[in-house]
């Protein structure tokens, strides 16, 4: 796999670029874009540039974590608080985001869209209000392990953080998922399934490579 340097800001250029041309694989009016990668790669920060992107080329846009879609603590931590099996199938709330994210989204659906469901620091409900993504928007779910579960993504974004440097760059508590994202590159190898992989090891020097199969 051969990389080339690219700064932030081109890469979320041509990211928008390329958005503004995908059709949707169902003919719906809204485009859904995954931006996958393990929490210390922090996707956050690309949906957020990518999201400003799109909006100045006249795109609504909504961002939705997929942190935002935790279970309840009952269930995350019913085999422990740092069990790397469940944080792998149990922890975030595929169900509710099919249900609450992607469902409406479908064609002639109603755009109506919860952007989260849980908060894990009071372990309760957000009870945020629904968001309406119009027609012609585009929804943006960004969060680790995004790939491999059958969402009707439209574009996959990758960010690739080598085994060491995911090391050297999660937190020491949170080190324990670690076997977790040894698993799934082995079971979903998200650097081949996505549409665009980018190398993060180090944040300042990013690099990518464009894929030109459809992941997800």
């Amino acid at each position: 796999m051969r990389f080339e340097a690219i700064t932030w800001e081109r890469l979320t250029d041509a990211l928008a670029e390329r958005a503004m041309d995908v059709k949707t694989a169902d003919g719906g009016p809204r485009l859904r874009i995954g931006i996958d990668g393990a929490p210390a790669a922090r996707t956050d920060e690309l949906a957020r540039l990518l999201a400003d992107a799109l909006r100045l080329r006249g795109r609504s846009v909504l961002a939705v974590s997929t942190e935002g879609f935790l279970r309840p603590a009952s269930l995350r931590f019913e085999f422990g608080h740092q069990d790397a099996y469940t944080y792998y199938d149990g922890w975030f709330d595929t169900g509710a985001l099919w249900r609450e994210v992607f469902g409406p989204l479908e064609a002639g659906g109603t755009g109506r869209v919860l952007p989260d469901l849980w908060d894990p620091a009071t372990d309760r409900a957000t009870r945020s209000p629904y968001q309406v993504i119009p027609e012609g928007g585009v929804l943006l779910v960004h969060g680790p392990l995004l790939l491999g579960r059958w969402f009707p993504l439209d574009l996959t974004v990758h960010l690739r953080l080598s085994a060491p440097a995911l090391r050297r760059r999660t937190d020491a508590d949170a080190r324990w998922t670690l076997p977790a994202f040894e698993r799934y590159e082995a079971e979903v190898r998200p650097a081949e399934v996505a549409d665009v992989v980018v190398r993060v090891d180090d944040p300042r020097h990013p690099a990518w490579e464009v894929r030109t199969t459809e992941g997800g």
